[in-house]
């Protein structure tokens, strides 16, 4: 990232978006279960605010000095921060009750690994588990944002189609005047993992 877009996710002013706007709207409605992925965490900006809401937080952070910075702001008891690549993780198949990302697709190389991403989350949920995320809208502001940066603009009209492909069902995508947001479901009856009472889908 460029020195502005570095300073933006690392403020206070972002957080502050985060907690008040992007995870509310993001997640509205939805029950994350207790054990939660979250891919792309960068700066931790949503990471102390979903840590306060599940049993437990697993973070896949392919920065490794962003992923240590991270791990020593954290609870290592509530929350897991690996570096990682997240479209070719370790993690075992059908571990967690929900993923989520926020902000972060678009830094990812190329719509082929974006989709190889979309496939990874999928195989790490558990049944019935949802995949919940936003991602900002293309603008001029945007592309400022990320000049020299690699960013790969995700158009939200296709979105829930590439989600469809990936094996996710319920896919569903709406929009605001900056942002999208997202969610599908993996196949199957949801479950959770052990000593967690079972929710409905």
């Amino acid at each position: 990232m460029n020195v502005a877009h570095r300073w933006l996710c690392n403020s206070n002013r972002w957080r502050d978006v985060v907690k008040q706007y992007v995870i509310p709207w993001t997640l509205e409605g939805l029950d994350l279960g207790a054990d939660v992925l979250e891919v792309g965490p960068g700066y931790g900006a949503a990471t102390t605010e979903l840590a306060g809401r599940v049993k437990h937080l697993t973070c896949v952070e392919i920065h490794c000095g962003m992923a240590d910075r991270l791990r020593r702001q954290t609870d290592e008891g509530k929350v897991t921060v690996l570096c990682e690549d997240a479209t070719h993780s370790s993690l075992p198949a059908d571990s967690f009750d929900a993923a989520v990302c926020f902000t972060m697709l678009h830094h990812i190389p190329s719509p082929a690994l974006q989709d190889r991403l979309l496939a990874e989350v999928l195989r790490v949920l558990r049944p019935g588990g949802v995949f919940a995320g936003t991602d900002s809208k293309e603008s001029r502001f945007f592309r400022f944002l990320h000049l020299f940066d690699t960013l790969t603009v995700v158009n939200p009209e296709t979105f829930a189609a590439r989600l469809t492909a990936a094996g996710f069902e319920d896919a569903q995508v709406d929009v605001n005047p900056y942002a999208f947001r997202f969610r599908g479901k993996k196949p199957g009856i949801r479950t959770q993992g052990p000593g967690v009472t079972p929710q409905p889908a």
